[in-house]
């Protein structure tokens, strides 16, 4: 690191924030697997996108798939692949985006860490709380049943814990506020912040 400088540039984040007409910011999404994560993020960034926001969604599956394919499933492998996308999200941030990311994020240190990475001021937590039993029901991958049969290792509300969200800007209650209702909630939060 002794040999590493930060290179600064005169284009900055607040130039690049006035070309698109709005703060960036990150909205991260947390919740079980099934609890409506992904589909409450695409909704959202449907909505945006009709009112121009420049946006970027980053999903857990699909950074999976490329960035963070070399990482396992253990706790370490987790926490780095978090790390590497909160690293991904402050650039979005910097570049002037509406960040979306829907991650199971199951304990409260990394989505501290989270935080510290992008920054409090460009920080949205949503935490999408769905009960486990619901979030077992609705299981469209099937990874709820491979788990409770053992076949899946470290799958967070069954062998691996998940720790509640202490303080999020936003809780979601799914059995009590539809998809579409919780996009309202998150808008009408986000007027404030962009």
């Amino acid at each position: 690191m002794e040999h590493i400088k930060k290179q600064d540039y005169t284009i900055n984040k607040d130039d690049r924030s006035r070309t698109k007409k709005h703060k960036p910011c990150l909205i991260w999404f947390t919740g079980l697997s099934g609890s409506g994560k992904s589909t409450i993020a695409n909704l959202l960034e449907k909505e945006l996108y009709k009112q121009q926001i420049h946006t970027y969604t980053l999903d857990g599956d699909n950074l999976r798939r490329g960035l963070n394919k070399d990482l396992k499933f253990t706790k370490e492998g987790r926490v780095e692949n978090l790390r590497r996308t909160a690293e991904v999200a402050r650039l979005f941030i910097d570049a002037g985006l509406v960040v979306i990311a829907a991650f199971i994020t199951p304990y409260n240190k990394i989505r501290e860490d989270i935080e510290t990475i992008v920054g409090k001021d460009y920080y949205i937590e949503v935490f999408v709380n769905t009960p486990l039993e619901v979030c077992e029901e609705r299981d469209e991958k099937g990874l709820y049943k491979k788990a409770r049969a053992g076949e899946i290792k470290n799958f967070t509300g069954i062998s691996s814990p998940f720790e509640v969200p202490v303080n999020p800007t936003i809780e979601i209650q799914t059995m009590k506020e539809s998809p579409q209702e919780a996009v309202a909630k998150i808008l009408e939060v986000l007027k404030r912040r962009l």
